[in-house]
């Protein structure tokens, strides 16, 4: 199974890397829901967030805040493609449909690297980017390109135009979790920074070990909105409330080296929970580094679910990817955006927005976080 380049919308072959690269439930009754809803209009196609009124279970797992569950909107309104650059941040998170899911955990950030070194060194466990790839995965690369790595963001020297993202990204022998910017880095003053270079079996894997698994996508978004109906943001509808940026997310020229001015606080990676936290506790579910979800990719899977009709509960997403754009490769969703979405390029920092993934794909804006049962 080939790994591919994670990139903003996560697309492309890690094949042509390595042949070419010249650098290194139960039903709610009506009792048991709260009515949550945003400033919508008449005209508006998100419905209120009914969200349950089920107290937190006690204790509570460390590190991880309740999600109270219940039934929203999902997915993205075709206006919100004028807040990008590039066309089709929207098309495949249309149409909004109504979901239902259970009350859970979630973990209160993104899982950071003394948490995943924790794992690694109670079960030795060994990422994908830190494994050599082999000639039965990749037949024509030449036998030199084939070595550990993982993709890098490389900004250009240049302004280029934004139409192919080989441009800034490389594939870099020896980048992994460990070394999250090649052979040269490493995690001093970085225990706090979410982990990257993550592909998603590393993140199961984690999941499994700390007792907890990956969330849907129904969950995630259901969390991320923090019980509150059609907003552009984790936090509302503007992007910087007061003057003051709410994400990690990439300001200034777009993808040149020198580019990010860090006005949002941090050039590169922030720590975790460096912003403000949503309505339920959650921090950095905009920006700093995509986000795995347990769902197959489709692009359509938001016009299946509302053939059906009705409320989706729990839904599981699709039992089989499909992108067209790769037919042959086998995606999962990831969700939130990173320190490099950008108006220019890419705004899926916007709360109802997808991300894409080959599933053996790492890269330096790539993590994850769990949850487990509401038990």
């Amino acid at each position: 199974m080939p790994r591919v380049v994670a990139a903003v919308v996560l697309a492309g072959g890690l094949a042509g890397y390595l042949k070419f690269r010249t650098s290194p439930a139960a039903p709610v009754v009506a009792e048991s829901i709260q009515t949550v809803a945003g400033p919508t209009t008449a005209a508006s196609p998100f419905g209120p967030t009914l969200a349950n009124k089920i107290p937190a279970p006690s204790p509570a797992p460390e590190g991880m805040v309740w999600i109270p569950g219940g039934e929203f909107s999902m997915g993205s309104d075709a206006a919100s493609e004028s807040l990008c650059g590039l066309p089709g941040v929207t098309r495949d998170a249309l149409p909004i449909h109504r979901v239902y899911v259970d009350a859970f955990w979630m973990d209160a950030t993104e899982v950071t690297n003394e948490q995943f070194e924790k794992f690694v060194k109670a079960t030795g466990y060994v990422t994908i980017a830190e494994v050599k790839p082999t000639k039965e995965e990749f037949p024509t690369a030449p036998p030199e390109n084939l070595v550990a790595g993982s993709a890098v963001f490389t900004p250009t020297p240049q302004p280029v135009a934004l139409n192919s993202y080989f441009q800034w990204w490389s594939y870099v022998a020896g980048a992994d979790w460990r070394h999250p910017g090649g052979p040269g880095s490493d995690l001093k003053r970085r225990e706090k920074h979410p982990v990257v270079h993550i592909a998603y079996d590393d993140a199961a894997a984690y999941a499994k070990w700390a007792g907890k698994r990956l969330p849907t996508e129904a969950e995630w978004e259901f969390a991320a909105r923090g019980g509150v109906a059609g907003k552009l943001y984790a936090w509302g509808d503007e992007l910087k409330p007061g003057g003051k940026f709410q994400a990690n997310i990439y300001q200034g020229r777009f993808p040149v080296e020198g580019g990010d001015t860090g006005e949002d606080g941090f050039k590169g990676i922030a720590p975790v929970a460096e912003y403000p936290a949503n309505a339920y506790g959650l921090y950095d579910v905009a920006g700093n580094v995509w986000e795995w979800v347990s769902d197959w990719y489709r692009p359509d899977t938001y016009e299946r679910l509302d053939r059906v009709g009705g409320v989706a509960r729990n839904p599981q997403g699709p039992e089989t990817p499909y992108d067209p754009s790769e037919p042959t490769e086998k995606k999962r969703v990831h969700r939130g955006g990173s320190f490099l979405c950008t108006d220019q390029y890419c705004t899926r920092y916007l709360v109802g927005t997808r991300g894409k993934g080959e599933v053996r794909t790492a890269s330096n804006h790539l993590g994850f976080r769990c949850v487990k049962a509401g038990e």
